[in-house]
């Protein structure tokens, strides 16, 4: 007998609000003075250096190369992604140029997977989605990023956006996320099996990858929040926030009906996965590449903390339509 309609929404609240609570006592925290803000950058480098590519590593590990190579997966989400930009700097581009553009077609267009969506979608369906969501992240770091700093450079001649480029591949090649995914996909296709010792080692420090980051993630909206002074109006941030919560999921579940209509053999659990990866908020790192290509800090970051804010109604939402 299915569930009455108010117990289904406490049950899919019940899983998505230790993680969105999680976010909220980040920000509360360094909000009230409780996490000093010079803090904040051991937390992001215990998160970004040793939790997260273990995590990363694990699922990596344990997901069928097929899965984390899967080019039907991965080239429906990255039209998608592609569609996010182009309309989001063709909507834009006149009014903020094209390095704020740009930028603000990426915080459009990436969804914060890595301190969000991996611990989040795996809690909820299962480890078996890992390898979608992980998949995602690539693209995002490798494809989406380098687009989006690529044009942020137009119209300042072609060394310079040879020159971000070059920078963008040399932040990317010190990042050690991509390098867990690589390595976990190795590990996966030659069937590698870490020793006991160090394998716990990983698995203790993947544990700790998720209330962390969802903690770090709040403490670095509240930052941003704290480092605000000048003023933009919402009709410059709150539709980029919409456009990543609703218009991005919508378009990634229209392509992956296209792709089925047309013959392409999609599992409902890819689909599903790749829909919720979509309504995340959007990724929280980008602000830290906005302030290195010097483009306008304060409305990406409002963007970042719109999208997280309302991604608990919207992500629930989208949730209850999926699962």
């Amino acid at each position: 007998m299915p569930l009455p309609q108010s117990r289904t929404v406490l049950s899919i609240l019940a899983v998505t609000f230790p993680f969105f609570a999680l976010v909220l006592c980040g920000f509360v925290a360094t909000r009230r003075g409780v996490l000093p803000l010079a803090a904040i950058p051991g937390l992001n480098t215990f998160v970004l250096y040793f939790a997260l590519p273990c995590m990363l590593y694990r699922f990596g590990a344990q997901t069928p190369i097929a899965q984390l190579l899967d080019p039907v997966v991965g080239l429906v989400y990255l039209a998608c992604g592609l569609l996010v930009v182009a309309g989001t700097v063709a909507a834009t581009r006149q009014r903020w140029g094209w390095n704020d553009a740009a930028f603000g077609a990426l915080v459009a267009a990436f969804p914060n997977s890595g301190f969000m969506g991996v611990p989040l979608l795996v809690a909820m369906l299962g480890e078996a989605s890992a390898g979608p969501v992980i998949l995602t992240m690539a693209i995002d770091m490798v494809i989406t990023t380098s687009l989006c700093i690529a044009l942020s450079r137009l119209g300042q001649g072609e060394g310079g956006a040879v020159q971000a480029l070059r920078k963008a591949l040399g932040g990317m090649l010190t990042n050690p996320m991509p390098w867990s995914i690589v390595l976990g996909a190795l590990a996966s296709a030659w069937a590698l099996v870490l020793p006991g010792p160090v394998d716990k080692t990983v698995a203790m420090l993947a544990g700790a990858a998720s209330p962390v980051a969802l903690f770090t993630i709040g403490a670095v909206l509240a930052r941003s929040q704290i480092n605000l002074h000048e003023q933009v109006q919402p009709r410059h941030y709150v539709p980029i926030a919409l456009v990543k919560l609703l218009l991005h999921p919508l378009l990634v579940w229209l392509a992956c009906q296209a792709a089925m209509a047309a013959g392409v053999v999609m599992a409902p659990l890819t689909v599903t996965a790749l829909v919720l990866v979509a309504a995340l908020p959007s990724a929280s790192n980008v602000s830290l590449l906005t302030e290195r290509f010097g483009a306008h800090g304060g409305r990406v970051a409002r963007i970042i903390l719109v999208s997280t804010a309302l991604a608990f109604v919207t992500f629930s939402g989208a949730v209850a339509l999926l699962v």
